[in-house]
């Protein structure tokens, strides 16, 4: 599917800018995080009660302290609040440690974000080629559905759907865990399974948008009346000629969607619909209300979400560039 001339502008773009390969290592970074989470989480991500032992407070990160009162002798005493080596990130309002529940957050925004673009390519790439393909009341039909569903913003509908179908996570042996690897870990990796459709659901229409934009032009190419002549089946038409000409776009888009999908998820788990607790919006939201006292409760988990969008953006970048057969050679890696 993906042709040596492909392969050949990917490497050439990626060896000769530094965006894609810092896009490329941020992500590798962020996907061995959440790969590997219950071996570099330090504390069970859901246990409570990690605080000062002096003051009954959260701990700060590593290199900072911060001041607070506390009773003695009926009068209330200025007390510093140290950081401990056990937790380098902090902890929470509930006394949870912020770097692991940092990790296991990473899990499901990205397993989020994959499998959300995952279901959204397999409808809406279909629907968009059919569309294109056939053209005349098919073409009507069908686009006239995705205008329907582009009529609603997004965050809109998916809170609509979610209220139909309710919050559903799913409970994903996790494999490290299973084996013995990750003694005191969660046994389950929880996925908000009603988001994660929902996301899906959310975002094919931008996937048909442009699988028809591409069918509509590939039609009327030589190798498909060609193939017409010889009696070619459509279906062998568009699997054989039209999909894997059409997916330089659908790449780069898919690449793009992955971040939409991520900020999605973040926002409903912000709101309170992802259905799991182990999230990074779930983390900025339980942070808001202590932002001004204890700000790294919602600043680490808001640099994981700026991350990983940024890393998926410039690869899209990447892929763009590289794939995009108007950008001249001399432009690629510049």
């Amino acid at each position: 599917m993906i042709s040596d001339r492909m392969k050949s502008n990917l490497k050439e773009t990626l060896v000769g800018s530094l965006l894609p390969k810092v896009g490329l290592f941020l992500l590798v970074v962020i996907l061995f995080g959440g790969l590997f989470a219950p071996l570099l989480a330090t504390h069970d991500p859901t246990s409570t009660g990690y605080f000062d032992e002096d003051t009954g407070n959260p701990y700060p990160p590593l290199g900072h302290s911060y001041e607070t009162q506390i009773a003695d002798e009926g009068e209330f005493a200025e007390v510093s609040v140290e950081a401990s080596s056990e937790h380098i990130l902090g902890t929470n309002n509930v006394g949870q440690d912020v770097y692991s529940r940092f990790l296991y957050g990473a899990r499901v925004s990205l397993v989020v974000g994959i499998v959300g673009v995952i279901m959204a390519l397999m409808i809406g790439v279909p629907f968009g080629l059919i569309a294109g393909y056939y053209g005349g009341r098919i073409d009507d039909t069908l686009m006239r559905i995705a205008d329907v569903m582009l009529a609603f913003p997004a965050l809109v509908l998916a809170l609509a759907l979610i209220g139909v179908f309710g919050q559903s996570p799913i409970h994903v042996p996790d494999p490290i865990v299973m084996a013995g690897f990750a003694e005191g870990m969660p046994e389950t990796i929880p996925i908000p399974g009603t988001v994660t459709v929902v996301v899906g659901l959310v975002t094919w229409v931008w996937f048909a948008r442009v699988a028809r934009g591409e069918a509509l032009s590939l039609r009327n190419e030589e190798y498909v009346k060609a193939a017409k002549s010889f009696g070619t089946s459509n279906r062998q038409i568009l699997l054989k000629h039209v999909l894997p000409n059409s997916l330089t776009p659908i790449i780069v888009l898919a690449t793009i969607q992955v971040a939409v999908i991520i900020l999605l998820e973040a926002s409903l788990a912000y709101l309170g619909f992802s259905g799991t607790t182990l999230s990074w919006g779930y983390e900025i939201e339980r942070g808001q209300d202590v932002l001004r006292t204890r700000p790294w409760v919602s600043v680490f988990p808001g640099i994981g979400i700026m991350l990983a969008v940024i890393s998926v953006n410039l690869l899209g970048d990447w892929f763009r560039d590289a794939l995009d057969p108007n950008i001249d050679q001399s432009e690629r890696g510049a």
